[in-house]
């Protein structure tokens, strides 16, 4: 059975930070791995039609990732250094290569929810309240519930 479910994302009116929550029909274990291994990470990540290609991944405290994603003709890279690695939790950067200048600390909680359920929270702090509200119009909800639908679509067909 699986249930889809929306992303909720908040801007705090206090501070440039994107929280982000949505609950899925998965172990922490299973989204943990989704975000630590790179053939999987690749799978989901990003809108529907969105190609990714992994350039670097070194998924543990001290390595670093970049990615690129290509979707008709278009094509952005990210990178970003993995500060704290552990099961319970991912602190990283993230930069869109597109707007170099602009880095963002993110972390993410993975917490049980018993009966094969977790919870996926996420903050990203970003440089300023312009650069946040940018983010926010810049069509980042659809990327991030069609990625987390192919994420939970991974998860119940057996590839996470």
């Amino acid at each position: 059975m699986s249930t889809i479910a929306e992303t909720r994302i908040e801007a705090d009116p206090t501070v440039p930070v994107i929280r982000m929550r949505r609950e899925f029909n998965a172990t922490p274990e299973q989204l943990f791995r989704a975000h630590t291994d790179p053939n999987l990470f690749a799978l989901w990540v990003g809108p529907n039609g969105m190609q990714t290609r992994i350039e670097q991944w070194d998924a543990r405290s001290g390595g670093s990732w970049r990615y690129v994603s290509t979707r008709d003709g278009q094509r952005y890279a990210f990178h970003g250094c993995f500060h704290d690695v552990r099961p319970d939790r991912i602190v990283q950067t993230f930069t869109f290569e597109g707007q170099p200048d602009g880095v963002a600390l993110e972390t993410l909680w993975f917490e049980d929810l018993g009966n094969g359920r977790a919870l996926l929270r996420s903050q990203s702090l970003v440089d300023s309240f312009e650069d946040r509200d940018a983010w926010l119009a810049s069509g980042m909800e659809v990327g991030v519930n069609e990625g987390y639908a192919k994420l939970e679509e991974m998860v119940v067909d057996g590839t996470v």
